[in-house]
């Protein structure tokens, strides 16, 4: 493995139009440029106080079918536009897309908008890509004012619902940018899938989201706005941003507005809330959330008493999850009293402080769920009628039962789903994909692949993430051959495409057996197949080179990640790209890679400069970790907390684990660096670490044991080291060996005098 693998050219994404790309171009931002208000009879301009520019309101009530687009009443100005336009109303689309390529001319604006709708309401990846060519024509013509609001809303929906929401979060923006204020339906399609997202979808979704109330706010007759006011179902996307963020300020804050607009929580609005309250570490909550639809008369579905089994499965608590279950088999309806009687049962096992998060964090959910308080005033209500178990039901327990490790309970309800009378209990493909993570998590592969041969048996068909979950089986038992034969299986067999977790999968397969050079050929193969990387992909290409001892092909692949418009290079990445550079010791190259993340706002963490200590120990630079161990020092959270600073400028806390201390304690016990490795050792008992005296001794004893014993040191010299004698003896002290401060205890004979003349 020592030979180092050509890095191929990673092609540059492409905003072309053309079909044979397997990925729906995300990299243009929308940009509208008007000559002249683009007003018609279907739009009405509204100019407000608080608005020094016009909003573009279009008055289409219904945003889902291009039926009901609203049309300007311009005329086509020759017979091409009469031939595109007849044959769009007659929703032959197809042959308009063919008439629009083979006319010089462009279309009018009621041409253009309509086939732009038609083409996103069928939302196949060809007629997306279509839809995004004539964007980007219009882009670059100067004519994007020609598309009305209703076009470019059912683009952003349909962007969505394919999973390019970078994209139709920038058509949302760019109509926002430019007067247009969309239909709900099409922002909140984008808000939804935005928090629904990783990284900082869920931050961009509130953002989206206050940037269109706060225009609606700014018109004083609602009904001019009226299609674009926040609905339950905006909310509830909003909303479960802020759960996905475990923000519960802002949750309140949201659920506190909605009456505003004339918004009504909805079951699904309490389903968010018991995400929150999962997050927010309040099991206790759970049952007020069931008790609260209930009172307020919410018809209740099955999918909310999932919710609460899955959040007692996520707190481990499976022998209420099993309770819940086993009441819903026996059609009980008082699962609010079993709940309660589960919390009491529990509430001496939880601690009875709390700090002042925790403190705010009740005020929140005493607002939210105000039944929580009078609990014990009233009876626990019942459900309105009895909810019988089904696969998903069942599935989630199981679920429960493969976190925990318990197979054989996972393989016995499989069991029993199979046996129950109601078909709609039996076990389903998620329910035997389930069953394969938990054989495959307890490494028992040939079991797994059993489960997958039954399953396409009894006519129950595998998906991806069955397969994907098989191929990290195997990959975690390093054997990557069967991996590849596996994934041959799932693209000829079951006629399954991999994507782009499972290429991901299989590349850190190749980490695991030291193979960089088939991790890179995994990674452009999946290139080569038009499957876009995500940032786990760049990074772990990242990760296989820097174990190999390749740091500048890591950085290559770093580059290529930041031209990436479709990822946002994260902490992970720069981490990965230092530590590259670290395990060879490369020192200036890691530090010059950490000023460009503190540039690009990123701060250092814990693993950051766990690497630089990895690097500099290695490296045998001494220097280096004293500086390291200064900025350590200055954003410890236990000295920020004892500090009265409130600077925003300044980096935010850190707290030190085992590790970095560690190393830099050895750094400095080595380099003869007493003080500071005092000051460290401290720092670990202050943060409940316990030091490895041990190892220091040992380190002390095979290094410096005869240090300052030497006799013809002149004046000048010994003045200067009496601070590192000092200093030495006080380490001395602290690890318990013989030492001046309390030299005669340690005589073990009365009258021997043998530490008397150590002059360490």
């Amino acid at each position: 493995m020592n030979a180092k693998p050509p890095l191929q050219p990673f092609p540059t994404p492409s905003s072309s139009s053309s079909s044979s790309s397997n990925s729906f171009p995300l990299t243009q931002t929308l940009t509208l440029h008007w000559a002249s208000l683009p007003l018609s009879s279907s739009t009405t301009t509204t100019t407000t106080t608080k608005s020094k520019r016009p909003f573009l309101v279009h008055t289409t009530t219904n945003h889902t079918t291009p039926t009901d687009l609203s049309l300007t009443s311009t005329e086509p100005h020759n017979s091409q536009d009469q031939k595109l336009l007849a044959l769009l109303r007659q929703r032959k689309t197809e042959e308009a897309w063919i008439a629009y390529t083979q006319s010089n001319h462009l279309p009018g604006t009621t041409c253009l908008s309509r086939l732009v709708s038609q083409l996103s309401y069928q939302n196949t990846h060809v007629s997306l890509t279509r839809a995004q060519s004539i964007i980007t024509r219009l882009r670059h013509e100067r004519q994007l004012h020609r598309l009305d609001a209703n076009s470019l809303g059912l683009l952003a929906v349909a962007a969505s619902k394919a999973g390019h929401t970078l994209y139709a979060t920038s058509i949302v923006k760019s109509m926002l940018r430019s007067g247009y204020l969309p239909h709900v339906k099409a922002w909140s399609a984008v808000v939804s899938r935005l928090a629904a997202s990783g990284d900082d979808g869920p931050a961009e979704a509130l953002k989206l989201f206050g940037s269109v109330t706060r225009r609606v706010r700014r018109f004083a007759d609602p009904t001019i706005v009226a299609d674009s006011r926040p609905d339950t179902a905006a909310y509830n996307a909003v909303l479960n941003a802020c759960a996905n963020l475990g923000d519960t300020k802002r949750f309140l804050q949201l659920f506190d507005e909605m009456s505003e607009f004339g918004a009504e929580p909805d079951v699904l609005t309490y389903n968010v809330m018991i995400k929150l309250c999962a997050r927010a570490d309040r099991k206790d909550l759970l049952v007020f959330v069931l008790e609260r639809i209930i009172e307020k008369g919410i018809p209740l579905c099955m999918t909310t008493l999932i919710s609460i089994i899955a959040a007692y499965v996520g707190f481990g608590d499976l022998q209420t999850a099993e309770k819940m279950v086993q009441a819903m088999r026996e059609g009980r309806r008082d699962l609010c009293r079993i709940l309660r009687d589960s919390n009491s049962e529990n509430l001496g096992q939880e601690d009875e402080g709390g700090d002042g998060d925790e403190d705010r964090e009740g005020d929140v959910f005493v607002k939210l769920l105000p039944n929580c308080i009078e609990s014990g005033n009233y009876e626990p209500p019942l459900l309105p009628k009895a909810y019988a178990p089904n696969s998903r039901v069942y599935t989630t327990l199981m679920k429960g039962y493969m976190m925990a490790g318990r197979v054989t309970d996972t393989v016995r309800m499989l069991e029993a789903m199979r046996r129950q009378d109601d078909s709609a209990s039996h076990p389903d493909h998620v329910t035997y994909t389930t069953v394969v993570s938990a054989l495959v998590k307890a490494g028992l592969m040939d079991r797994a692949r059993q489960v997958l041969a039954e399953m396409t048996r009894i006519g129950v068909p595998a998906n991806r993430i069955t397969y994907n979950i098989l191929l990290k089986g195997y990959c975690q038992q390093l054997q990557i051959d069967e991996a590849k034969e596996l994934l041959r299986e799932m693209a000829d067999d079951a006629e399954i495409e991999p994507d782009v977790v499972s290429y991901n999968i299989l590349i850190d397969g190749c980490i695991l057996v030291d193979d960089s050079a088939g991790a890179l050929a995994f990674f452009n193969e999946m290139r080569a197949r038009g499957i876009p990387p995500t940032k786990i992909s760049y990074t772990t290409l990242m990760k296989a080179f820097a174990l190999s001892g390749q740091p500048k092909l890591a950085n290559k692949v770093f580059d290529e990640m930041l031209n990436d418009p479709r990822v946002k290079a994260d902490l992970i990445a720069w981490n990965m790209l230092i530590d590259g550079y670290c395990r060879l010791g490369l020192i200036e190259e890691a530090k010059n890679i950490v000023q460009k993340m503190k540039e690009n706002g990123f701060n250092p963490n814990v693993a950051t400069y766990g690497s630089l200590a990895n690097g500099i120990a290695l490296a045998r630079k001494p220097g280096e970790a004293l500086l390291l161990w200064n900025e350590v020092k200055e954003r410890c959270w236990v000295k920020r907390e004892r500090e009265i600073s409130n600077s925003s400028t300044s980096p935010p806390p850190l707290k030190p684990d085992e590790g970095l201390l560690d190393t830099l304690a050895d750094i400095c016990v080595r380099a003869a660096f007493f003080k500071k490795a005092l000051e460290i050792v401290a720092c670990m008992e202050e943060y409940g670490i316990p030091p490895n005296k041990t190892k220091f001794t040992r380190i002390y004893v095979e290094m410096h044991s005869r240090m300052f014993t030497s006799k013809h040191a002149s004046k000048a010299r010994q003045d200067r080291r009496t601070e590192r004698k000092r200093a030495a003896e006080a380490f001395k002290f602290w690890l318990g060996l013989p030492n001046s401060y309390y030299g005669s205890e340690w005589r073990l004979e009365p009258d021997g005098d043998e530490y008397a003349s150590d002059s360490v």
